[in-house]
Order: C-alpha cells, then structure tokens, then sequence
C-alpha cells in the first residue's frame, strides 16, 4: 500500500504566519487533489506548548536565531509559532482535512523540538507513525508540505532509514530558503540517501 503524508500544512507556515513560508498556501488545493489518489492519508501538525524551550521568546533577552544548549544539546530558537490550540496551529485555509485518516503531533514536549514526522531532533521519542504505516501494511510513502528544507526533508530522510520507498512531490512542497539554495541543497540530499522526486502530475 502507497501512503501520503500532508506535512505541517498550518497557519503559521503560510503568508501571514508566524514563521511563514512562502507560497505556502498554495499547496492545499494540490493537497486536496492528492488526497484523491490514496487508500491511506496522514497528516502531521506541528503542536508546541507556549513554553517550549525552542521559542525566544521564553529566554530573557534572547532572540530567534540564537543557540542555546539544552540539557547537553544545541537548540537554535525561533518565534513562537503553532502553539497548542491557537489560531496559527489549525490547519490552512481550504485544506481539506476530512481526508485525514490520522494526525501525528510533533513538537508536543517542552524541552525538545521535532522537525521529523516520525522522532523528536534527537531520536530519543516516536511519534508512533512509523508503526502506524506498518500496521496498515503501507511499504510506500509520499510526502508533501511545509517546508521542504525541513520538516519534509526530515521526515523523509527518517522514512528512508525506517527502510520505506519514499517519494517527495516536489510541486506540492514550498520551502523556507533562508539561505540561497536550500531548497536545492535538501533534494541532493534527499536523492542520494534514496528519497524519489516525483511531480504532482506524475502521479
């Protein structure tokens, strides 16, 4: 069985958002087409408490960008964004979440981030999605969202580890570019720990 995953398609990563992404509202509708084509769709939802270590704004005179460490661990803060029940943490405007047979959260605990769909940045937790695909019997899974830099490459380099054929539609993603050529830089990644570029189309 072949999967989607809807990656992080929220509020606070579209044009207006806290951390936004640009273009990033134009993935729903692709999104909802997508949905169509698949026996099984999953969605992750970024879901920080508003105390979480990463946000800046809970460290005196710290700023977004900053490294601190954490209990022996880097962690480069960032504005508040997703919070747990907030207007930036919903799903996107004309996102069709009706199709989602499950959402896994990530980010949920308070002193440590999560970038992956599957395991906190530091692989001490699961998000339980892994076993969840197993359980469903899916070998294959296509991924899309927010940001392809990030989360989508992050989940995807873990889907290819976890030893899934993993997809990653490219024209269904947006990403964050802080730097020229990030997006770039993530899919060389991507394809050469075995991850497959794929169009919308091509499906």
């Amino acid at each position: 069985m072949r999967a989607l995953l809807v990656v992080c398609l929220q509020n606070d990563f579209c044009p207006g958002g806290a951390v936004e992404v640009a273009g990033g509202d134009e993935v729903a509708p692709i999104a909802n087409s997508l949905m169509q084509q698949f026996g099984l769709v999953l969605a992750t939802q970024d879901w920080h408490p508003a105390n979480h270590a990463v946000f800046a704004a809970n460290h005196l005179w710290r700023r977004p960008g900053d490294t601190i460490r954490l209990k022996g661990r880097e962690l480069v803060l960032q504005h508040m964004h997703c919070v747990q029940g907030s207007f930036g943490a919903e799903f996107a405007r004309g996102l069709d979440t009706s199709g989602f047979e499950r959402v896994f959260v990530q980010g949920a605990d308070p002193d440590i981030d999560s970038y992956s769909a599957f395991f906190d940045e530091a692989h001490l937790k699961s998000t339980g999605l892994g076993e969840y695909l197993r359980e469903r019997g899916a070998s294959e899974l296509y991924l899309m969202g927010l940001a392809l830099d990030q989360c989508v490459k992050y989940s995807a380099l873990d889907a290819l580890a976890l030893g899934f054929k993993t997809y990653v539609i490219r024209d269904a993603c947006r990403a964050f570019n802080l730097r020229e050529g990030d997006s770039e830089r993530a899919v060389m990644e991507m394809t050469e720990k075995g991850a497959i570029i794929v169009e919308a189309s091509d499906i």
